[in-house]
C-alpha cells in the first residue's frame, strides 16, 4: 500500500474514531497498550479480535481468532478467558489494570459487588467469551461502564448502548 493510501486510510480512521469519541490515546499510548495485552494475556492482538458487548443484564467479553486455522491463538484466548472469568469471580481486576495501566472504571464496584455478579464462561469456534450479567442495579451500571472503557480503549467499534 502506498505511503498516500496509507495515510488516507488513517485519517479515515482516525476521523471515525474522533467522531465516536474514540480518539483518547496516541498511536504510541495504544502500541503500549498493545504490547501489555500481548504480554498479559497470552496471544497476539494482531491475529485476534476483541469485543464487548452491552446487554440489558450485562454484557458478553468476546475474544477470538482472526484465523480458523490458528488453534494456538484459539487456545491462548480460551486459556486467557477462563482464568479471567475466575479471577473476575473472585473480585480481582488485575490483568485489566496491568493492560490499561489504570484502574477500569466499574472495576472497584464490581469487584466490591463480586457475590451479586455471574460470569459464564464459553468456548466459541474461534476462541471464547464471558457472559457478565447481574440483576443488582448497581453492579448492572459498573459492569455497562467497564465495558464501555473497554470499547473505547481498544477501539472496537462495538455499540456503547445495550442491544437488547
Amino acid at each position: 500500500m502506498s505511503s498516500r493510501a496509507l495515510g488516507l486510510l488513517f485519517s479515515i480512521v482516525l476521523s471515525g474514531a474522533v467522531a465516536s469519541g474514540q480518539a483518547g490515546m496516541t498511536q504510541h499510548q495504544m502500541d503500549e497498550m498493545n504490547k501489555r495485552g500481548d504480554k498479559h494475556m497470552g496471544f497476539d492482538h494482531m491475529k485476534t479480535t476483541h469485543h464487548f458487548l452491552l446487554a440489558k443484564d450485562g454484557g458478553t467479553i468476546r475474544v477470538e481468532a482472526n484465523d480458523l486455522k490458528d488453534k494456538e491463538s484459539r487456545d491462548q484466548i480460551r486459556k486467557h478467558l477462563h482464568h479471567i472469568s475466575l479471577m473476575f469471580s473472585d473480585g480481582n481486576f488485575n490483568t485489566p489494570m496491568l493492560i490499561h495501566e489504570k484502574t477500569p472504571p466499574g472495576s472497584e464496584v464490581m469487584s466490591k459487588l463480586k457475590s451479586e455478579i455471574r460470569y459464564e464462561f464459553k468456548q466459541t469456534e474461534k476462541g471464547a467469551e464471558i457472559v457478565i450479567s447481574s440483576e443488582n442495579p448497581e453492579a448492572l451500571r459498573a459492569i455497562h461502564d467497564f465495558l464501555r472503557f473497554q470499547i473505547k480503549e481498544h477501539m472496537t467499534g462495538d455499540p456503547l448502548e445495550t442491544a437488547n
